[in-house]
């Protein structure tokens, strides 16, 4: 769910005409969209421990943190390839555009073939890309290389790596306890970091101001103001400081997931054993009755048991941290881009009840056919967020002739002619993200339907 909101509000048709709900807030406030990334980052946490969990138990040796650190190597790297494919300036390159395209769908085909592990026909499809580029060079064509000197190095994948990194280590290496001690400490470190050291040439240290603030001032003094979100220009959404509380928020992910897992083994276990024992002796005394269907209906019991109380557990929780966050908020405001403490309170306890609630639908009511669509994303997660982004910016590299022969990008005629012809702008914006997400569903139903999962 979180993948497809996360495609789906950032490729409207227009960014000049968007419902509320799809913008992220201005500076501080909250919007639906501003729960999409923490949301991501949570369900990373939580995944952690179910995928460490069984290597921890068994003993931790090399594997492992070679395991960890190439997958956040791999994710880094695909945030940082999303902005440069295909590795030199379309518009600016001089060479025929069938060669253009070409050699960018060999570099995209290299990287798709890479996640797979099909290392043969990834670098084969990345040596098709090198020829065509020498090749023109070779003739004489000007071909313009990506400018890694005006590189955003920040991103959504580049802070996702991080987090997953670091807080993969801390599980390996703490327990529960110790997990929440560092991300309460990160939560209030950060809290002090931002409201009492004072930033170098403005009079006033504040967080309501975007460019007198700590975490902007070390992004423009260590990733210089070249290497940040050039929208943001004074300072970046994902930008070095404010990367500490996000860390907190992937924490708190680790912590619900090992709740998850051990309240599961224990409450199933307890009943289990608990109902075994009382049948054992009512059969004895009554009437004899089949072991298989009594065990089948003690461990259906137990199950639902403790289903019915993971549940409770993340509505409890969840409403906790949003009431905490809440009142945070009233003197460290709810502030995305900045990634304020009281934010990262607040939507994780909005990202415990929207898991709990799935929870209650899927697992314990097995209410699950709505939810076969956000399946088919989830397991190409990775995949459907590289792809669409490779794919949304080719869409804005293109040019073809518009009204009154002016050139236009590809993405605005296919806007212009097939969504604002019959819709407001507004709806229009609207209908033309649906239809993105739409087909992407398609792809990703293409490779599911073939078991194909693109994972790193």
């Amino acid at each position: 769910m979180t993948i497809a909101g996360m495609v789906l509000v950032n490729n409207p048709g227009t960014w000049s005409a968007i419902y509320g709900p799809l913008k992220h807030a201005e500076w501080h406030g909250i919007t639906p969209t501003d729960y999409i990334f923490p949301f991501f980052l949570f369900i990373v946490g939580v995944a952690v421990p179910m995928s460490l969990g069984k290597k921890l138990a068994s003993g931790i040796d090399r594997s492992v943190y070679s395991r960890i650190f190439s997958r956040s190597a791999a994710i880094f790297a695909s945030g940082l390839a999303m902005s440069a494919i295909p590795f030199f300036i379309i518009n600016e390159t001089a060479i025929p555009w069938p060669l253009k395209w070409a050699a960018a769908a060999s570099v995209i085909a290299g990287l798709y073939f890479l996640y797979l592990r099909n290392f043969k026909l990834a670098f084969a499809f990345i040596g098709v890309w090198a020829a065509l580029v020498i090749a023109a060079l070779l003739i004489g064509w000007q071909v313009t290389p990506y400018n890694t000197g005006t590189m955003r190095i920040p991103g959504v994948l580049q802070r996702i790596a991080v987090c997953y990194l670091i807080v993969a280590l801390i599980f390996l290496h703490t327990s529960w306890k110790q997990q929440a001690a560092i991300g309460v400490g990160l939560l209030l470190f950060y809290w002090l970091l931002m409201t009492r050291v004072a930033v170098p040439g403005c009079e006033v240290t504040t967080i309501d101001e975007k460019a007198c603030n700590l975490a902007a001032y070390l992004d423009r003094l260590i990733l210089t103001e070249n290497h940040i979100w050039r929208a943001g220009k004074v300072f970046d959404p994902e930008g070095i400081l404010s990367t500490l509380p996000a860390i907190a928020t992937t924490i708190s992910g680790v912590l619900t997931g090992t709740w998850l897992i051990k309240s599961d083994k224990g409450r199933v276990s307890s009943d289990a054993a608990s109902e075994g024992r009382g049948d054992a002796e009512s059969s004895i005394e009554n009437v004899p009755v089949s072991p298989r269907l009594d065990v089948s209906a003690s461990s259906a019991r137990a199950a639902n048991a403790a289903g019915s109380d993971k549940a409770l557990g993340l509505f409890f929780f969840g409403t906790i941290l949003l009431a905490v966050g809440w009142s945070w908020s009233l003197v460290f405001p709810l502030n995305k881009s900045l990634w304020t403490s009281s934010y990262v309170v607040y939507t994780s306890g909005l990202a415990l009840l929207t898991l709990g609630f799935c929870y209650f639908l899927i697992d314990i009511k097995g209410y699950k056919r709505w939810a076969k669509p956000f399946v088919i994303f989830g397991v190409n997660a990775l995949a459907l967020f590289v792809f669409s982004g490779i794919m949304a910016r080719i869409l804005g590299i293109i040019r073809v002739a518009g009204p009154e022969g002016k050139e236009i990008t590809l993405q605005q005629w296919i806007y212009q002619n097939l969504f604002l012809s019959w819709a407001e702008p507004v709806n229009a914006s609207l209908a033309y993200a649906v239809a993105f997400i739409l087909f992407w569903l398609f792809l990703m139903w293409l490779l599911y339907r073939r078991r194909i999962f693109i994972k790193l």
